[in-house]
């Protein structure tokens, strides 16, 4: 069998569309090998079938990957690119089949499978994998990181190399870190600094860190269900939340929570997991691609979550948000009042935390 020397008709007509705009900037049909270099920009919108550029070609592994968020979703789409780029790079040798919506189930349960092979990949937030390495807690302490810039400098350093093996022997293998924005506070009413969060409810995840945090601060914690807090905020019963951009928009938060704070105060990284039971499987030819593959598609999916994260805030300043920004002496002000809890659930690990916190 012999693969193809062009892509699909499919994969053109879907450029043909994401480059409406730019009409004429190519006019040839790019090789799979061009494809495999185009620009963040001109990758078209892709799915399974898109996917798999070498079609004429019998594949020596035909593997799963998980994926709980929809098709269109930043995550999704690199997870799709992932896929592509594999087939390209193993000549068609390797398949991916991507399964998204939570089909295969959620994030805790596709681990599950993954860790005893029934599942190839998983794209997982860091913290439903951190409790099998108590190190990986430090990436996600709240105002660890002064920006985006700064966590990526920790991300793909030393630190973040260092966070991955300490995975070792879990049951899979961490490939790349994937973008998932950053979470920051929103109210029914205007909140100007720390001391105004003093005596509110605030709507938190069931998570000791974040109901810890939101104490550090002065207000109450009250854990609600994601799919209830709408109603909790327009009924009153808690005075705010937080979450990031995307998913402020999407739950139309901002309608009875008007007053978004960007305090920034927690950067959750995400991973596309491979499950150890695969690597062995593959072998060591074979997972070169396919790291190089992951550590791609993680830079595409920064490109991707930077474009989203845009698109929901100027969504919601269109629907007339007020957005306060906090000057470095209010963070300060925040960081300082939850400290306390680097020690509490980091104590192991505070030199990682030193050396992130004197990272220029």
């Amino acid at each position: 069998m012999r693969p193809v020397s062009v892509c699909s008709a499919a994969l053109l007509a879907a450029a043909a569309v994401f480059l409406s705009a730019c009409a004429g900037r190519r006019a040839a049909a790019p090789s799979p090998d061009k494809i495999a270099n185009m620009a963040f920009e001109d990758i078209p919108t892709l799915n399974n079938d898109l996917a798999v550029v070498y079609k004429e070609v019998t594949p020596d592994y035909v593997l799963t990957y998980a994926e709980n968020q929809t098709e269109d979703y930043p995550t999704t789409q690199a997870g799709y690119r992932f896929a592509q780029l594999v087939n390209l790079r193993s000549r068609g040798k390797i398949q991916i089949r991507m399964h998204a919506g939570a089909v295969l189930g959620d994030e805790v349960s596709t681990t599950s499978q993954l860790r005893l092979g029934g599942i190839d990949f998983v794209r997982v937030s860091m913290s439903t994998v951190a409790r099998y390495n108590a190190e990986s807690m430090v990436l996600m302490l709240p105002y660890i990181y002064r920006n985006s810039e700064h966590m990526w400098k920790v991300l793909d350093g030393d630190i973040g190399s260092e966070v991955i093996a300490g995975f070792n022997g879990a049951g899979f293998t961490p490939l790349t870190f994937f973008d998932a924005g950053v979470r920051s506070f929103y109210f029914r009413s205007p909140v100007r600094n720390v001391d105004d969060m003093k005596g509110l409810l605030i709507r938190v995840q069931p998570s000791g860190m974040m109901q810890d945090m939101v104490t550090s601060l002065g207000a109450s914690p009250v854990v609600v269900q994601y799919e209830n807090v709408y109603a909790a905020l327009d009924k009153g019963t808690v005075d705010g939340a937080e979450n990031n951009w995307s998913s402020y928009v999407a739950m139309k938060h901002y309608e009875p929570a008007p007053y978004f704070v960007q305090d920034e105060h927690m950067r959750v990284p995400e991973m596309v997991l491979i499950s150890d039971v695969t690597k062995e499987k593959l072998g060591s030819d074979y997972m070169k691609i396919i790291k190089k593959c992951a550590e791609d598609a993680g830079l595409y999916e920064r490109y991707l979550w930077k474009e989203y994260d845009a698109e929901s805030r100027q969504k919601a300043l269109d629907k007339g948000v007020h957005v306060s920004s906090l000057s470095d002496e209010q963070k300060k002000k925040f960081r300082e009042a939850v400290s306390p809890l680097y020690e509490k659930y980091c104590g192991d690990s505070m030199d990682l935390v030193d050396k992130i916190e004197q990272m220029k």
